[in-house]
């Protein structure tokens, strides 16, 4: 996973430091410098980012009860080892070499449909900034939605935190509340929620969460240092209903067109993603644009994104509005990728 210029692991030592996770970058650097171990991640299927898939396997076994010195450095089994002043690496080599056996068909065949909640954070802001443009209800499409919690945004609260003080809470009383922290000058908007007409998710991996499998994997997509987020999805999937957030098993872009026009013509219609495209090629990402300015002749479309631009390591919440054949784009806010943070820019 490199071209000119550009190296995948040290790219994620970047991201690992970026949202303080000490223990992934120290484990980065180590696989960074040890053929064996990136050769075993490449298993990975085609589009599957190595270093994602082989953390994801490794906590997976280790919250399925493998036991192994390693887990004194997961703060998600209750590990309070230091990274920093005990190199986790040599354990996390060992525990490798120990259960390749188990880890082989996990890297080969999961894929990271993460469904991070707290990016529902994140769509509150963005979507009363749609309805401002568009008005509602909201007819909602979402592109790879894993199990669909994020379908689901509207029904958790938000409290907005800025300098350890709550600044705008929304829905205070919802079963879940999620933090957010507010950087730079603006508050993200907080006006009523919008109201949503109908919801549905496009998803060629659809998580069965009636599989207490599936369930562990996504837990073992979050990671170790992030504590409050492993916690945070524990309660949301303590909270999902079966059925409450219908998916339809396909490849999103073959099904998008069927998806667009059920919506009625005379209200606004929404697609959206979040550290999706990313993975796409570019031919996708391209097909993707082409295809919602082509639906824009008939009737207005808006596009959500929240996106990891990868090289840059930005990931800015955008707006997309195409009318007409024509594509306006609008920056809403720089996020953190795993809805931790929000700095708010639209005026």
């Amino acid at each position: 996973m490199s071209d000119k210029g550009f190296d995948y692991w040290d790219f994620f030592v970047g991201e690992t430091r970026r949202v303080n996770a000490p223990l992934y970058t120290r484990l980065t650097e180590g696989i960074a410098q040890d053929e064996d171990l990136k050769a075993l991640a490449a298993n990975a299927r085609k589009g599957q980012p190595h270093a994602n898939i082989l953390f994801g396997a490794v906590h997976f076994l280790l919250l399925r009860g493998t036991e192994h010195p390693l887990k004194r450095f997961y703060r998600t089994l209750g590990g309070e080892a230091d990274p920093s002043r005990d190199d986790p690496f040599p354990d996390f080599r060992d525990f490798v070499q120990k259960n390749n056996a188990a880890l082989l068909p996990i890297v080969s065949s999961r894929v990271t449909n993460t469904n991070e909640v707290g990016r529902s954070a994140l769509l509150h802001a963005g979507f009363r900034a749609l309805v401002k443009d568009a008005g509602e209800p909201l007819h909602l499409i979402e592109l790879g939605p894993s199990a669909g919690m994020n379908m689901l945004w509207d029904r958790y609260g938000v409290r907005y935190v800025k300098d350890g003080a709550t600044v705008a809470e929304i829905a205070p009383d919802a079963r879940l509340v999620i933090a957010c922290e507010v950087r730079g000058d603006a508050l993200p908007p907080t006006a009523p929620t919008p109201k949503v007409a109908s919801r549905v998710g496009l998803e060629r991996n659809p998580v069965d969460l009636s599989d207490p499998a599936n369930r562990d994997w996504l837990k073992a997509l979050v990671w170790p240092d992030h504590l409050p987020r492993f916690r945070q999805l524990e309660r949301a999937l303590s909270l999902y209903v079966p059925g409450s957030a219908p998916i339809l098993e396909g490849d999103a872009l073959e099904l998008l067109l069927d998806a667009l026009a059920r919506a009625p013509a005379n209200e606004p219609v929404c697609v959206y993603h979040s550290m999706v495209t990313y993975q796409f090629t570019e031919a996708a990402r391209e097909a993707l644009d082409n295809l919602l300015i082509a639906a824009s002749l008939r009737r207005p479309v808006w596009r959500l994104s929240l996106e990891n631009m990868y090289k840059s390591g930005d990931n800015p919440l955008t707006l997309f509005s195409y009318r007409d054949g024509a594509r306006a784009r609008t920056t809403l806010a720089l996020c953190g990728p795993h809805g931790t943070w929000i700095e708010w820019q639209a005026s």
